[in-house]
């Protein structure tokens, strides 16, 4: 018996498949497992039809990021490239330009000056003339100008388009001293300097013995904060006694000798190297006494505390044994005003 094809078209296919899920339901109320397959069914029928959606890619940030950074230093990059040629431009004008040329002296502005010749100061400026300003070496003609004695500090500025401006501080004398038989100046710091022969200032100042231009600066510089001690201590007390000295002796400072001069006479006083003040307010307040007392007063010695010994610099001494009634009188009186002296040296 032959057996017998039949076909069947897609739509009644579908049919009997709708069919079947449709009997698959009903008789979900009656078996669970056939529940539970009819699930796997649907899962399985829907994994194939879940590739059919279009799926959106997410993009990632670093690109976007990387592309804004690309153009920030693509902008930094320009402006860079802007200034750099905006300088390479304003320097070529300004070294090159005739408008920044020194053309004169005149263009080399001076203050500052009072002992200090122009003429000394326009020396070492002199290469700079006809020189652009912005090739002058400050610094070098800073230090060349503090060579010069009266110089204690200076400054060199530029002053656009083409001047320059040096100011000059000048040291401030405090004392004259004799070297080689020529009286120069001295300053704090024990810096020698010639007097100007265009100064217009007049001093008045102690002049200064046991100091050379042969020994170190740091020796003349020692030696100078005890002369500076020394002027302070006795123009503390606003009396200006200072005015009262002639000289004063540092050869030894231990024993700083001020000679004092009055109508009478000159005095030599020695101050050692402390108490200056109290010790030559007791030499005036006695030295009228002394005066009186002794015929000749040329020096006195107040280093040694309770004890005055007068004329200690006189060529010849005398001992104690043969002191006369008058001179042992001497030396009792300033005793008794100032209970100072014990004994004489003459």
């Amino acid at each position: 018996m032959a057996r017998k094809n039949s076909t069947a078209t897609p739509e009644e296919e579908f049919e009997v498949s709708a069919s079947d899920s449709s009997s698959r339901r009903r008789n979900y109320d009656e078996s669970p497992l056939d529940a539970r397959v009819l699930d796997l069914d649907d899962e399985a029928s829907s994994l194939f039809l879940r590739g059919q959606k279009r799926v959106s890619v997410r993009r990632g940030a670093l690109p976007r990021m990387a592309m804004g950074r690309l153009k920030i230093a693509l902008v930094l990059i320009g402006i860079a490239t802007l200034v750099v040629s905006i300088g390479l431009a304003l320097y070529q004008y300004a070294t090159r330009s005739w408008r920044f040329r020194i053309d004169s002296s005149d263009n080399i502005a001076i203050s500052g000056v009072h002992n200090v010749p122009r003429s000394q100061v326009l020396e070492v400026m002199a290469s700079d003339i006809d020189r652009n300003v912005f090739f002058v070496p400050l610094s070098a003609r800073k230090k060349q100008l503090e060579q010069i004695p009266w110089v204690q500090s200076a400054s060199v500025m530029r002053l656009f388009p083409n001047e320059l401006k040096v100011v000059i501080n000048e040291r401030k004398p405090v004392a004259f001293v004799q070297i080689n038989s020529r009286i120069q100046l001295l300053d704090a710091n024990g810096v020698i300097m010639d007097p100007s022969p265009d100064s217009q200032i007049s001093y008045s100042f102690p002049v200064l013995i046991g100091m050379t231009d042969v020994e170190p600066l740091s020796t003349r510089a020692a030696r100078m904060k005890i002369y500076m001690q020394l002027m302070n201590d006795l123009d503390a007390s606003g009396a200006h006694y200072s005015r009262d000295l002639s000289d004063v002796d540092l050869s030894d400072p231990d024993d700083v000798k001020a000679t004092v001069t009055d109508p009478q006479g000159a005095v030599s006083v020695h101050l050692g190297s402390s108490n200056f003040l109290e010790r030559f307010k007791t030499y005036v307040a006695h030295v009228q006494g002394w005066r009186a007392q002794f015929q000749d007063l040329h020096s006195v010695d107040l280093r040694y505390e309770h004890q005055v010994i007068v004329n200690p610099d006189a060529s010849a001494t005398v001992s104690n044994e043969n002191n006369t009634a008058a001179d042992a009188k001497a030396v009792e009186a300033p005793k008794r005003e100032a209970s100072t002296p014990k004994g004489k040296r003459r």
